[in-house]
């Protein structure tokens, strides 16, 4: 149970972030979302049941993302989830469609997690981000590859410099989630559903499963440094 701990879950307010929000609330948490769209944010504190605090916050702003935590205090756990992706060729793609990807991903997570963890407890956790393309080279992706390779090498370093502060990463793999709503509903089920024909456990991932790794990294005093594969055996196919 997490009675009594107060965990921030930056991009809580649509996918991964939201069920993460509902499972540690589930657990007697105190919750704390944060994202870009007040609208999201509001649809997700009636969603959810229990003790949630909602802030808008622009995670590529520094000063707004230093001045959140300032104002929030003491915390026990912090999750960013908050990513903007894109894919596409390498040579097709802009240098500043790459660098907004990096922006977005890597340095929006290193800015949270820079002025997140002087507030955090001493047996407190920090849960990263990374991706299957970091571990995995797919057409398309190297853009992509490249910032979640550098957010899994982040979070190794940071579990020795922030110790005894735990610092782990999740790499998911191909999840059910909002993220590919521009997408038209026959396209993305025959995505799904190609992709699951694939992968060893025949189906792909949904937002809970992901959550249910984040609260396994929350609870395990004893995992740090570590990168938990979340991904339905896609790396090894």
């Amino acid at each position: 149970m997490l009675t009594n701990k107060r965990i921030v879950i930056i991009g809580g307010s649509s996918g991964i972030g939201l069920e993460t929000a509902r499972l540690t609330l589930e657990k007697g948490a105190e919750v704390i979302i944060a994202s870009r769209s007040e609208k999201k944010l509001k649809e997700a504190k009636e969603s959810l049941q229990g003790e949630v605090t909602i802030f808008t916050l622009d995670v590529t702003d520094e000063i707004q993302v230093k001045t959140f935590f300032e104002k929030i205090g003491q915390i026990d756990h912090l999750v960013i989830t908050a990513a903007e992706t894109s894919s596409g060729l390498f040579l097709e793609t802009e240098v500043d469609v790459a660098r907004q990807l990096f922006n977005n991903k890597f340095w929006g997570q290193y800015l949270c997690v820079k002025y997140g963890a002087p507030h955090l407890t001493k047996d407190g956790s920090i849960t990263l981000f990374s991706g299957i393309v970091a571990y995995k080279a797919m057409v398309g992706s190297a853009v992509l590859g490249s910032v979640n390779a550098a957010v899994a090498s982040l979070g190794q370093t940071l579990a020795l410099e922030l110790a005894p502060i735990r610092v782990n990463v999740i790499s998911p793999g191909i999840i059910d989630t909002p993220s590919r709503s521009k997408m038209s509903d026959e396209a993305r089920n025959q995505f799904y559903e190609g992709m699951a024909s694939k992968l060893p456990v025949e189906k792909v991932g949904k937002a809970k499963d992901v959550a249910s790794g984040v609260y396994y990294l929350i609870k395990n005093h004893f995992v740090t440094g570590t990168v938990l594969h979340i991904d339905g055996g896609h790396i090894l196919i």
